[in-house]
């Protein structure tokens, strides 16, 4: 049976699952389109604040399943196109979400497992965990986005090393590279993202979501158009109603209460 990305909410957050653990979580077109249904949901609905991804189990996510990519090849190459049609389309969904996606990362991320963490705004990893793009060490290139992230966010040398020697790298040293957020006892990545999580849905989700477009927008963009952006936020974020609410709480002494 092909993987699932199973969903579960608690509280603001929707806990998205993906569950194979015979194959390390490994994905699947329908994984990924039930998490693009899942993401499509969790921008829909105002009282899902942040979004949490995770695998079952031992492990966050195996990559590709090798042998359901063995058997395309006896295809041809149309139900693999699809496949990472969905497969990018979870990346894109994950990056433009409006909301804070936060990764909880146990045992081993692989391949486009580490293009799903990547995707996501914040990372809790248990300190046992590793990441390995381990494409080379089955001929195949990276997917999921992983080298338009890595390139943006570690030095070339080591991003080379990384997608061409496929070697395990531990989640310190991914701290060490501001690649992670926070490093927990392992079993331990849920129960701290989860607090994240609600500290982040008492937040004005207005101003988080202005946040995340402004950043994901700075990566390319020329300093007079970012300025300009931050201008237009800054002033819509000022004068929408949760911009009052957090100012007078602020000189007030009292907790915000922003509406969604």
């Amino acid at each position: 049976m092909a993987s699932q990305m199973l969903t579960e909410q608690r509280g603001g957050a929707l806990i998205l699952t993906l569950t194979d653990p015979a194959t390390r979580n490994s994905l699947s077109p329908e994984a990924n389109r039930q998490a693009l249904d899942a993401l499509a949901q969790a921008q829909a609905d105002p009282g899902i604040r942040c979004v949490l991804l995770r695998g079952d189990g031992d492990h966050f996510c195996g990559g590709g399943n090798l042998p359901r990519l063995l058997g395309v090849r006896d295809i041809g190459p149309e139900p693999q196109l699809e496949s990472l049609r969905l497969l990018h389309g979870v990346v894109q969904a994950l990056v433009q979400l409006p909301k804070p996606v936060i990764a909880c990362v146990e045992g081993f991320a692989a391949g486009a497992g580490v293009g799903l963490v990547l995707a996501c705004d914040l990372v809790v990893a248990a300190d046992d965990a590793q990441f390995v793009f381990s494409y080379g060490r089955v001929g195949l290139s990276p997917d999921a986005g992983g080298s338009w992230q890595l390139a943006r966010r570690v030095p070339r040398a080591l991003a080379m090393r990384w997608l061409w020697l496929g070697e395990p790298v531990s989640a310190t040293e991914w701290q060490a590279h501001g690649l992670v957020n926070e490093l927990v006892p392992q079993g331990q990545t849920l129960t701290r993202a989860l607090a994240l999580a609600e500290r982040l849905a008492a937040m004005a989700p207005n101003a988080l979501a202005s946040a995340k477009q402004l950043m994901n927008q700075a990566v390319n963009a020329p300093l007079q158009e970012q300025l300009d952006r931050e201008r237009d936020h800054f002033v819509q974020n000022l004068f929408h109603a949760n911009g009052g609410e957090g100012i007078r709480a602020f000189l007030e002494k009292r907790k915000p209460r922003f509406e969604g």
